[in-house]
């Protein structure tokens, strides 16, 4: 036995075999290039349900891919306008306007190639990918009218034709919000054997909708008191766009000098206490509506506006603007309001007004300016006008118009009767449909009414009241397409979508 072969232990022997294994292993792959197949890892909305708020996926792949391979090649069916961006082997495709609702999409990708096998004299294409998604269904929400649902909050499923009623016969509401994810609804109510508007305490309740797909959800009609009117009178109220506060409008009961404006932090965990109410210190109760990013809340004050933290100091404005005395909408960003400046002639006038200090003039009227709602699918704001027909007998004709915020282009879309003033209007979250009601009154000749009267805003008494949609499609400017409104076989008014 040689003297090296006495010192190799049997060992080491195995350590020498496996280092020859490896090296021929090595060799094998050198020799064949590299041959794992680019795929698709990672899809984001792969069996999800998006809404208006989803604007982008992203499709994660093994291998670095070239870009224009991929998107010459990806589709989306039904169509979706979008552009691409990329972050190493992430790609993200952003839609340039919400998904239409109610619709089923399919996301195929099929020879996108290697970024790097060209160069390695190669041509390697991508395993064929397809992917599914779908988009909430179009769901509106409505105070009942009919005998059967009176005063109660109706839920109706556009896509499914389907109608839940969530709320019992002994409320009647008043007014409503939906909160982001559509699984409840903040409403004010009063007892069905109380008349009196000032007696509306605050509530929630369940829609037995699921934001998405696969998860547990709450039974429909689960209603919770979350502020009673023991001391204090509840009026108007605003829910933050991100369902975390409420603001409401209160007046204490035996003092009316104390009026002011309280906000309330919302809970979905059922084990907490519940929230108590804060007073917005040193602000007096305007009108108002909490700002897109759920900080902050616009109030009017005498000449002008101001606008109110809710995180910080209240009694301190951050910002004021003299000239304008209301806020009608603001964008979803935020970046942009609709507000209004009330003129010593009596006419009202509307303003594009931006956070870069933009003061765009878009209407002037001798009426009302009702409410407005930018379009989240293009730079055009929709509003309620009222032109005065009549000075002598003050007689408004309402209407509603669609204005370009680039171009200041005006289009009439529906002119609605005089009598017709208390309208409340409705734009889709994917900006393709429009709700209004048309609330029929009772005769001014009934002068004992049931203390569960239906009433508008105005304390108008209801007698019954219609629903109706119109189609908003993306039609072009050389159009001459003659739009017109559908009544749906609904009865009931204040018509709102569901998020």
């Amino acid at each position: 036995m040689s003297k090296s072969s006495k010192f190799i232990q049997p060992l080491d022997r195995v350590a020498i075999a496996f280092m020859l294994l490896i090296s021929v292993l090595i060799g094998v792959i050198i020799w064949q290039g590299d041959a794992v197949k680019p795929i698709v890892r990672t899809f984001t909305w792969e069996n999800q349900q998006i809404g208006a708020d989803d604007l982008s996926f992203s499709l994660t792949f093994s291998r670095p891919m070239e870009y224009k391979s991929i998107e010459e090649n990806l589709t989306i069916n039904p169509p979706l306008a979008g552009k691409f961006s990329w972050a190493g082997r992430r790609m993200v495709y952003t839609l340039l306007t919400p998904a239409p609702y109610g619709t089923n999409y399919q996301v195929k990708l099929e020879k996108g190639r290697d970024k790097y096998s060209q160069a390695e004299g190669q041509n390697r294409v991508m395993q064929p990918f397809t992917g599914s998604f779908t988009t909430r269904n179009r769901v509106i929400l409505y105070i009942g009218a009919s005998p059967e649902v009176q005063g109660q909050l109706v839920l109706y499923n556009l896509t499914q034709e389907q109608k839940k009623v969530l709320t019992p016969k002994d409320l009647i509401v008043m007014d409503f919000e939906p909160f982001p994810n559509g699984e409840k609804i903040v409403f004010s109510a009063r007892s069905s054997n109380n008349p009196d508007l000032l007696s509306a305490q605050l509530y929630t309740v369940t829609t037995g909708i699921k934001s998405q797909v696969g998860e547990e959800t709450e039974v429909a009609g689960k209603v919770d008191l979350i502020l009673d009117n023991k001391e204090y009178q509840n009026l108007k109220f605003d829910l933050s766009a991100d369902g975390q506060t409420i603001v409401i409008q209160r007046g204490k009961r035996d003092n009316p000098g104390d009026f002011a404006l309280w906000y309330l932090a919302t809970s979905n965990d059922i084990s907490a206490e519940k929230p108590t109410p804060k007073r917005l210190q040193g602000q007096p109760g305007g009108d108002f509506l909490i700002t897109p990013d759920s900080k902050a809340v616009a109030v009017s004050q005498g000449q002008g506006t101001a606008i109110v933290s809710l995180e910080g100091d209240s009694s301190k404005p951050l910002d004021f603007l003299p000239q304008f005395g209301l806020v009608q909408a603001f964008s979803k960003d935020g970046s942009q309001a609709a507000m209004v400046k009330f003129n010593t002639d009596y006419t009202r006038d509307l303003f594009l007004v931006t956070n870069q200090g933009v003061q765009k003039q878009l209407l002037k009227t001798t009426g009302s300016i009702l409410s407005c709602q930018f379009d989240p699918a293009s730079p055009t704001v929709y509003c309620l006008i009222t032109q005065l027909l009549s000075k002598e007998q003050f007689v408004e004709q309402p209407y509603l118009v669609s204005i370009d915020l680039k171009t200041g282009t005006q289009k009439p879309l529906l002119l609605l009767p005089p009598a017709q003033r208390n309208v409340q209007t409705s734009l889709a979250p994917d900006g393709l449909g429009f709700l209004f009601d048309q609330v029929v009154p009772i005769a001014n000749n009934m002068t004992q009414l049931p203390a569960n009267t239906l009433k508008t805003d105005d304390g108008e008494p209801i007698s019954t009241s219609s629903l109706w949609l119109m189609p908003l499609l993306p039609i072009a400017d050389s159009t001459n397409i003659d739009i017109k409104p559908e009544q749906l076989p609904l009865v009931g008014f204040h018509p709102q979508w569901l998020p």
